[in-house]
């Protein structure tokens, strides 16, 4: 008869922490702050921007840091990008207040900064799920939207 078999319950040898493993930077991670509101413009050709920055180590970002401006129709932009052109499920963007764009209002519409602070935080969220997805990392429409000064809407789709 064979004897039952007892578990190893012993300890694994691990190597005891360093100070510069403990307060070094992270083995991967990636920042985007989408900050520092500023409209343009006046009357009907007025608009607000963003300042979209980013800090990586992911080495499929060529640029470990950059920092570029963008309107709300450039984050419409990279979602209809990446629903026509990739496999994930695309979160949905702030709204767009068609209400507040409407004329002779009493407040400011769009452009009352409660507003503007409201869906500032719905891009930081919104371009957050989508640069942390695998798969959309290497979509070239989320590179040049991150990463490059100027958007060029006639580039060729695909991956990085």
């Amino acid at each position: 008869m064979t004897e039952p078999t007892v578990a190893d319950t012993r300890r694994l040898n691990s190597k005891p922490q360093e100070l510069t493993d403990a307060y070094g930077p992270p083995s991967n991670f990636l920042e985007i702050d989408v900050y520092d509101p500023q409209t343009i413009g006046v009357g009907r050709s007025r608009f607000t921007t963003y300042e979209v920055r980013m800090r990586t180590n992911l080495p499929i970002f060529k640029l470990k840091e950059s920092c570029v401006r963008r309107r709300y129709s450039d984050f419409e932009w990279l979602k209809n990008e990446l629903e026509r052109d990739s496999k994930i499920v695309v979160p949905t963007l702030p709204g767009k207040a068609l209400k507040r764009q409407l004329p002779f209002r009493a407040d400011e519409g769009i452009f009352e900064e409660s507003f503007i602070e409201e869906r500032r935080a719905g891009l930081e969220q919104f371009i957050n799920r989508i640069a942390g997805h695998p798969l959309a990392q290497n979509e070239r429409c989320l590179h040049m939207f991150l990463q490059e000064e100027s958007i060029d809407r006639n580039y060729i789709p695909g991956k990085v």
